[in-house]
Order: structure tokens, then C-alpha cells, then sequence
């Protein structure tokens, strides 16, 4: 343990705040957050207790700001792919969902991670404030691509019927999801992203949605 412990000694303050929130959410991947306590932690960490402290006032301060990379990293994965070149916006879509269901984003211990802190969401109003932030801005993400979508298509749409298909369409994304990456043995490879293509398509009206994922 002393040498990583010099070595997390030579970082700079804010590589050394990064180290705790990776040791913290590989621990919760591991065990569960009811074991991740400040004496785990700073082992997980190889660093003193006390170093903890000076960086976190409290333990549920660091957790929250776990819990806040955690998702900040689902949703940057998610904006990229939005954001990426694509030939369509059918073929955008497709991407989007394909990221949303393959490693590193539902892999078992990503999904192991958000289940872990889920009990706490409504307890600490800060990370249900991340958890909102988090789903919203997912769901605005699905909604614009729909939006470019039914354009391309030519179908005609207003604000509420968008927001309810991102909405719809988003509860079949986090119902794969979870299922997905933690009872991955219970899916053929590539299943969960096939499934979700064809339903998102089946509840947007868009057949050519399924396609579209195979040239991205």
C-alpha cells in the first residue's frame, strides 16, 4: 500500500479529488454503497482518512460528487453520439441507442453503480438534483433527434407529442438497460440494442429506424 499512496501523494489537488471519487465508485461497483465508508475508501484509495476529509467535508459529500461523475460520463457518452456526424437523422437516433446499450454504458458494473446509489436519490435532495438533471437532459436529447426525425419523414408533430415519444421512448431504453447490464447472460449478444431499435421504431412510426443502426 505505501507505494500508490506516494504515488497519490505527487498528484495535484484536483487529480487527488478524482482518485477518491474513482476509489468510491469502484468500491460501490464492488460491494454496494452501504460499504462505502470513509475507512474503505481511503483504503480503496491507499490514502490516510484524514486526507479524505480534507477534500470532502463529509462523507455524503463525496458520495454525491460520485454519484454526480457517474452520470455526468453516461451523459457524455450519449451527447457525443448525438453530436457525431451521421449520414441521417434516423441513422443519429439509432446511434444514440446503441451507445446507451453497450459497454462501457451497461456494462455490469456501470449499471451496478447507479442501482447502488439509487436508494439514496431521494433521500439527498443534491443528487436527485443530479439524477433530474441527469434524465432531463437525456430525454431532451432523444426529444430533438425524434424532432429531426419526424422532419425527415415529413410527419407532422407539436412540443407535446415530442416530449411524450422522448418519454416513451426513453422508459424502453432504461428498462434494456438495466435488465441488460445486470442479467447479461439472459440476452444473445447484441440483443438488448436489436430490441430497442425495432421498439423505438414500432412507437415513433418510423420502420426504418431498425436500419439505420446497422451503417453506424
Amino acid at each position: 500500500m505505501s507505494e500508490p499512496r506516494k504515488s497519490f501523494h505527487r498528484e495535484d489537488p484536483d487529480t487527488r479529488r478524482d482518485d477518491l471519487i474513482a476509489a468510491t465508485l469502484h468500491l460501490i461497483a464492488r460491494s454496494g454503497i452501504r460499504s462505502a465508508t470513509v475507512r474503505a475508501i481511503a483504503a480503496e484509495a491507499g490514502v490516510t482518512q484524514g486526507l479524505i476529509r480534507h477534500y470532502f467535508t463529509t462523507k455524503e459529500e463525496l458520495i454525491a460528487a460520485a454519484f454526480e461523475r457517474h452520470m455526468t460520463q453516461l451523459s457524455a457518452r450519449s451527447m457525443e453520439a448525438a453530436a457525431a456526424p451521421a449520414p441521417s437523422a434516423l441513422q443519429a437516433l439509432a446511434r444514440v441507442i446503441e451507445m446507451a446499450l453497450q459497454p462501457p454504458s451497461s456494462d455490469a458494473d456501470t449499471v451496478a453503480i447507479w442501482a447502488g446509489f439509487l436508494q439514496m436519490i431521494q433521500l439527498e435532495p443534491q443528487m436527485l438534483a443530479v439524477h433530474q438533471r441527469a434524465y432531463l437532459g437525456y430525454r431532451d436529447t432523444l426529444e430533438a433527434l425524434i424532432a429531426r426525425a419526424y422532419s425527415e419523414a415529413g410527419i407532422e408533430t407539436d412540443p407535446t407529442h415530442l416530449r411524450r415519444m422522448a418519454i416513451a421512448c426513453n422508459a424502453v431504453l432504461d428498462g434494456l438497460w438495466i435488465e441488460g447490464g445486470l442479467l447479461p447472460h439472459c440476452f444473445d449478444p447484441g440483443e438488448t440494442v436489436q430490441i430497442a431499435l425495432q421498439s423505438v421504431a414500432d412507437i415513433l412510426h418510423l420502420p426504418a429506424l431498425c436500419n439505420a443502426g446497422e451503417d453506424t
